[in-house]
This record gives structure tokens, C-alpha cells and sequence, in this order.
């Protein structure tokens, strides 16, 4: 069992990074994005209607979906200071009740939007500005599947934590 427990956690770990990493992209083509608008906007005096919707779709869309990424490399912010006031024996027993809440809470949002975001599989929602995008239905799915991620990833660090090879602040283990 605590051998299928560490394989779960690091497959697990893979999946964050390679999204995480990948979500680098859709960041990089929000800068391209904006660029191509300041272009635009100040060199032709041709804003667009689409860049600062799409720009927002990209940084949202890579924000929900890296949160498996930062949760998996223990990079959420902390108050550090209390780590050291602590020490680490207390420190590792608040990171556990911290992931423990952190699943709860994330558990109950997900089940509060999950049926939202099936409605707008089945209808779809538009942002209703001058792209009239479809932004709303995007963002209600991925916000559940950003979820999902954070609750895996979750369940993997609370595996590494039982079995005492949870990662450093550093990412390393």
C-alpha cells in the first residue's frame, strides 16, 4: 500500500509540473498579447477589442490551472516568521492541519461549482463586452478543473507528509 501511496504522489507531482510549466505559455502569449496592443493602441491608434479580454482568459486560465504546480513545490505563501518562532516539529503539524483545511475548503468550492460549470457545457455563456467572448463558460470549467488539481496534489503532499518525505521550500525533497 505505501508503495501504491508514493507512486500515486509522484505521478501526481508530474502531472502539477507539466502543467505548471506549460501554463508558462499561455503566460508568454498574454505578454505577446499585451505588446501587440500597446502596438496597436499607440503606434497605429488602432486599439483592438479583443487583446485585454484574451490577455485576462490567458493569465486567468494559467493562474487556475498552476495551482497544482505551486501547491506541489510548496510555494503558496506563508508566514515564515512563525516557522521560525515555532520550530520545525510544530511547523510540520501546522502544514498538515494547513492542508487539511486547505482540502476542505477546496472540496466544498468544488462541489458549490461543479454544477454551474456542467450548466455551461451544455449552454454556453458569453462575456457580453464588444468580442462577446466565451470567457464565462471557460473560466466556471477550468476554476472546477483547477480545482480537481489542487485537491490531487493536495492528497500527494498529505502522503509525503505521512510518509516524512515531504518537499522543502525549496522544492526539493
Amino acid at each position: 500500500m505505501r508503495n501504491l501511496l508514493a507512486r500515486y504522489a509522484d505521478g501526481m507531482d508530474r502531472v502539477s509540473v507539466f502543467i505548471g510549466q506549460g501554463c508558462s505559455v499561455l503566460l508568454f502569449a498574454c505578454i505577446v498579447i499585451s505588446a501587440a496592443e500597446v502596438v496597436f493602441r499607440y503606434g497605429f491608434d488602432r486599439p483592438t477589442v479583443w487583446s485585454t479580454e484574451l490577455a485576462m482568459t490567458l493569465c486567468a486560465s494559467a493562474w487556475v490551472l498552476a495551482v497544482g504546480f505551486v501547491t506541489e513545490r510548496n510555494r503558496h505563501i506563508s508566514i515564515t516568521m512563525l516557522e521560525l518562532v515555532v520550530g520545525p516539529r510544530v511547523w510540520r503539524v501546522f502544514r498538515l492541519v494547513q492542508m487539511l483545511i486547505a482540502f476542505g475548503a477546496i472540496l466544498v468550492l468544488t462541489m458549490a461549482l461543479w454544477k454551474p460549470a456542467m450548466k455551461v457545457l451544455s449552454r454556453t455563456e458569453y462575456s457580453g463586452t464588444a468580442l462577446n467572448s466565451i470567457q464565462p463558460t471557460i473560466f466556471k470549467v477550468l476554476i472546477v478543473i483547477g480545482c480537481v488539481l489542487y485537491l490531487a496534489q493536495l492528497v500527494s503532499n498529505v502522503i509525503r507528509w505521512i510518509q516524512h518525505t515531504e518537499k522543502d521550500i525549496t522544492g526539493g525533497h
